[in-house]
């Protein structure tokens, strides 16, 4: 309790709180720059060797499961709280965006509830409007919210941003987890790989494939949700930043190309919510309604569309 006090009588917590230890930092550049390289070596890899049939399908079976792990858990149900859901739901949930290597829950939540407090001002972490408008401005603004950002050590004070979530026992152990995720999410393809085909290379072809291959695709497919639908695309409702519909990331981002309205009504369930506008994460959150695995779902509703419409 007198720690408590002591905070709220020190008033806001800062921003930002301490920086980022070396060995960390040495690993977000492995883990960033790694596969952002077997990312550029696939075409040449697929021309030479080919892939087989069960890579490609653990690719995709992995991508699946990592990227909706990222919108639908780390981002609609953690960051904003689009849904509630039990909590063996909730855990599966926080270990299926830890696959997808983009850091843990804590800081991941951390990171985007700052940025939708500061969208596209000050203070934003990956803003690609931070250094002015001019053409050599806005290409360092692109590069710094794909992925420069990730390179500052500077880190988002998680006592301001996520303390729902540092009270959360069972989130926390996903959380701290983390780093055995990230073994997980590599070894598990190799693993599966070299079960299948019984062989070494099929190990190593599991692991490049459906792990980093996987994981840089990923990435920039998230990375591209900074940087391009802040930059490039339509505004049809009114948001207070320069958030866009971007609609050709639509599918590989299970709908969360639809930035446009989530920066709009963030706490939204649904981003894709005009016709033909398709959001995977969506229909995977109406499937868990249905179970009666999530409940209170913030789904939108015409008149709210139609007010956020009207101011446009």
């Amino acid at each position: 309790m007198a720690n408590t006090t002591a905070e709220a009588l020190a008033g806001p917590q800062p921003i930002v709180d301490g920086q980022r230890p070396t060995w960390q930092h040495v690993l977000i550049y492995t883990f960033v720059i790694v596969p952002m390289v077997a990312f550029v070596a696939a075409v040449p890899a697929a021309w030479g060797w080919g892939i087989h049939w069960h890579d490609l399908g653990m690719m995709i079976v992995f991508y699946v499961i990592a990227c909706l792990g990222v919108t639908v858990g780390y981002h609609r149900h953690f960051t904003h709280k689009s849904f509630k859901a039990q909590t063996w739901l909730r855990v599966l949930l926080g270990i299926a965006g830890s696959l997808a290597v983009q850091g843990s829950v804590i800081r991941w939540v951390a990171d985007h509830r700052r940025h939708h407090a500061y969208s596209d001002k000050e203070g934003d972490p990956h803003s690609p409007w931070l250094f002015g408008t001019s053409p050599v401005a806005v290409a360092k603004g692109f590069v710094h919210a794909h992925f420069g950002w990730l390179f500052e050590r500077a880190e988002t004070n998680v006592r301001r941003f996520v303390p729902d979530l540092l009270a959360d026992r069972a989130i926390m152990r996903v959380s701290n987890s983390f780093a055995w995720l990230v073994v997980a999410s590599l070894v598990l393809p190799a693993v599966i790989g070299g079960l299948i085909t019984w062989s070494w290379w099929g190990a190593l072809t599991g692991f490049f494939w459906a792990g980093v291959v996987r994981m840089g695709v990923l990435h920039h497919i998230t990375w591209s949700i900074n940087s391009i639908c802040h930059m490039i695309g339509h505004q049809p409702f009114k948001s207070r930043d320069k958030s866009r519909n971007f609609w050709p990331l639509a599918i590989l981002s299970m709908g969360e190309s639809w930035h446009n309205l989530h920066h709009a009504d963030p706490t939204c369930a649904r981003h894709g919510v005009l016709r033909g506008q398709i959001d995977i994460s969506a229909r995977l959150i109406w499937v868990f309604e249905k179970f009666g695995w999530a409940r209170d779902v913030r789904w939108p509703t015409t008149s709210r569309l139609a007010k956020l419409r009207s101011r446009a």
